[in-house]
């Protein structure tokens, strides 16, 4: 009976002294994984799809081109501009008209000398120069503007191609070649899943010790085996915590060799 009451109290005094050592451990938080990269496109100008190079779950670079649009008339028009642009006959002329001009003033400005010339010869003369160089500063100018209009239409051109702006992998494809699409309507999405992003709701008494760059347990709750750990690290601590639940977000990012889909429940310890 005394030996019993001893272990009796012996278990109490370990439940006791256990107890607050037990409540204090974190158990992580709660949170879920996103893509670090996730963007979707549209072309800015309406148009029929010509080409769409990729399909859903293709993995693409930086920069590779994914769908196009039909650019036939496009090209003629970037063809015509860049001829009117590298054209110089205008400014050629001008300037053979000019020189003609400053000769012709040259000896009529003898003549009067000699009183062979009227002053009013003169002045048209002066006058026929002052227009010839004007027409040369149009010639110029009208060159400058072609060049840019073929620039611009560069630009409208290399828009007909919708371009991967990260590495990463084909989410969903929305048109089909053939089709016409309207502009600034989604068309495809890409997303990058290496590295993962986890957004962390952290209490306010544990955050203001979290710095960038500091170590992030991540633990995968979706995995078969729960014991599926990654270690991250903060990338990002918010200036402004959330009011109505005393927390502050910080961004861990996950190497993601395995090509875990984004979107899993996690528990994240710091």
């Amino acid at each position: 009976m005394f030996t019993a009451r001893l272990c009796t109290m012996g278990w109490l005094l370990c439940v006791a002294m256990c107890g607050p050592a037990l409540a204090g451990v974190n158990p992580g938080i709660r949170a879920v994984t996103q893509p670090s990269g996730d963007v979707t496109l549209s072309f800015v100008q309406p148009g029929r799809i010509a080409e769409v190079r990729v399909k859903e779950g293709d993995v693409v670079k930086d920069e590779q081109v994914l769908i196009c649009q039909d650019d036939a008339a496009e090209q003629v028009q970037l063809a015509q501009l860049r001829a009117q642009s590298e054209n110089t006959v205008e400014i050629l002329a001008s300037e053979a008209s000019l020189a003609q001009k400053r000769v012709d003033l040259e000896r009529l400005e003898k003549a009067a000398a000699r009183n062979a010339a009227t002053a009013l010869e003169v002045q048209h003369a002066r006058l026929a120069v002052r227009i010839a160089e004007l027409s040369l500063e149009l010639a110029r100018f009208e060159h400058e503007q072609a060049a840019r209009k073929y620039e611009e239409q560069k630009v409208r051109v290399a828009n007909m191609q919708l371009r991967s702006p990260l590495e990463g992998r084909v989410e969903r494809v929305d048109v089909e070649k053939g089709e016409s699409v309207n502009a600034l309507t989604d068309v495809i999405r890409v997303v990058q899943i290496d590295p993962l992003w986890v957004d962390v709701p952290v209490p306010l008494q544990e955050a203001v010790s979290l710095k960038v760059g500091l170590a992030g347990r991540i633990q995968f709750l979706g995995s078969a085996d729960r014991a599926m750990v990654a270690e991250g690290q903060v990338i990002f601590v918010g200036s402004v915590a959330d009011a109505a639940s005393g927390t502050l977000r910080v961004r861990v990012e996950v190497p993601n060799k395995a090509g875990r889909p984004a979107g899993e429940h996690v528990l994240v310890t710091f």
